[in-house]
């Protein structure tokens, strides 16, 4: 994957300005956004979405533009074939888990076809959903409905997957045990992924290369590869990252 993105965005809440400056580029199949809260993370994944459009700057995938203000691209975000798993999920309450999980691949206005029906099936299957799929999201775990949400973004078969602190709504024995099913699945999907989080552990588990924020900028980038052989350890390198971001101003 070769993802390339520079932009810049105001925002202006209760008074106060925040500007994010987002600026990198990548072949690396699995990035990790990492950093404090409030630094810019998420709203560069909504970017990516097409969730938030930029005042000005480009992103592309792959060679192809999803947006460009130089010369008035702006991809819908349904036309950008982007999978985006919210924090909370974002479940569909009214709808059970085989609803939700068919929910992208319905004919507007009406039902999932025939030829679709077996490739949810697959999934719920796949993901271990089969004793619940009839049930709505408040009737499952916390787990469950994260699989769900994944089900759900990969049945329309993305060509990334965008995650937004996928862990952070679970509680520690089920979010170690959720990562470790999460590993699996961009194994078996063999299908690249941008991950927001703030969590130290999480980048170690899944980072290829590390794009570090602070206060809407980014503040640096680690290839995972090239610190290994430069014999560099990713651990002690994300524990200063940690001190720079928490410690004082």
């Amino acid at each position: 994957m070769k993802f390339e993105l520079d932009i810049t965005k105001h925002l202006r809440s209760g008074g106060e300005e925040f500007v994010l400056r987002s600026h990198f580029s990548t072949s690396n199949r699995a990035l990790v956004l990492f950093g404090p809260s409030g630094s810019g993370k998420t709203l560069t994944l909504k970017a990516v979405a097409g969730l938030l459009t930029p005042d000005e700057g480009c992103i592309k995938v792959n060679g192809d533009v999803l947006f460009d203000s130089s010369s008035n691209v702006d991809i819908p975000t349904c036309h950008r074939k982007v999978g985006y798993v919210f924090q909370d999920y974002a479940l569909f309450p009214h709808l059970t888990v085989w609803e939700n999980v068919a929910f992208g691949l319905k004919r507007v206005f009406g039902r999932v076809g025939p030829e679709k029906v077996r490739d949810v099936d697959a999934l719920v299957g796949l993901f271990g959903l089969d004793k619940v799929a009839h049930l709505k999201p408040s009737f499952i775990s916390g787990g469950q409905q994260q699989r769900t949400a994944l089900a759900r973004t990969l049945a329309t078969r993305p060509r990334i997957l965008l995650l937004d602190e996928p862990f952070s709504a679970l509680d520690q024995p089920l979010r170690l045990r959720m990562r470790s099913e999460l590993e699996n699945v961009l194994e078996k999907f063999d299908i690249p992924m941008i991950m927001v989080t703030h969590d130290s552990d999480e980048v170690e588990s899944f980072a290829e290369a590390v794009v570090v924020y602070r206060d809407g900028n980014v503040v640096g980038m680690h290839n995972v590869h090239e610190m290994t052989r430069a014999g560099k350890s990713l651990s002690d390198t994300i524990r200063h990252e940690v001190a720079l971001a928490y410690g004082p101003q």
